[in-house]
């Protein structure tokens, strides 16, 4: 059974809150392309260095859809080069997911950058997403 995108994306949230590295990758393509203000790198090596680094929690709050791209914009912390937790910060994450898989991720500093950077809307917000 193919899952759906959301649900794909939803449970990719859900494995990053716990530090679930190996349902994380479960959910990810073997190339991965995982991308920010830092650039971007490939596979699944980096995408657990960045789980065990980051300690990102990542809270879902609005979620925009095209055919080809998802869009959430997510409240986030994070730990600071000196291990204490940060304020928390609205940041939004694109995603594109194929058979199942999540393919790409790229964070952005802010809902708009996100939204110019894959040709998405206000008006492609799925109200119904959060599930």
């Amino acid at each position: 059974m193919k899952r759906d995108r959301l649900e794909v994306v939803r449970a990719w949230h859900e494995a990053v809150n716990r530090g679930d590295a190996d349902a994380l990758v479960a959910l990810s393509d073997d190339e991965i392309e995982v991308g920010g203000p830092r650039g971007s790198a490939r596979g699944h090596a980096i995408l657990r260095d960045w789980l065990d680094r980051a300690g990102i929690q990542l809270e879902p709050r609005r979620w925009f859809v095209s055919p080809t791209e998802l869009v959430v914009e997510q409240v986030a912390t994070w730990r600071g080069p000196d291990g204490a937790v940060t304020d928390p910060q609205i940041i939004a994450s694109s995603f594109t997911v194929e058979d199942g898989k999540v393919m790409r991720t790229v964070r952005y500093g802010s809902l708009e950058e996100a939204l110019t950077a894959t040709g998405l809307t206000l008006a492609d917000e799925v109200l119904s997403a959060a599930g």
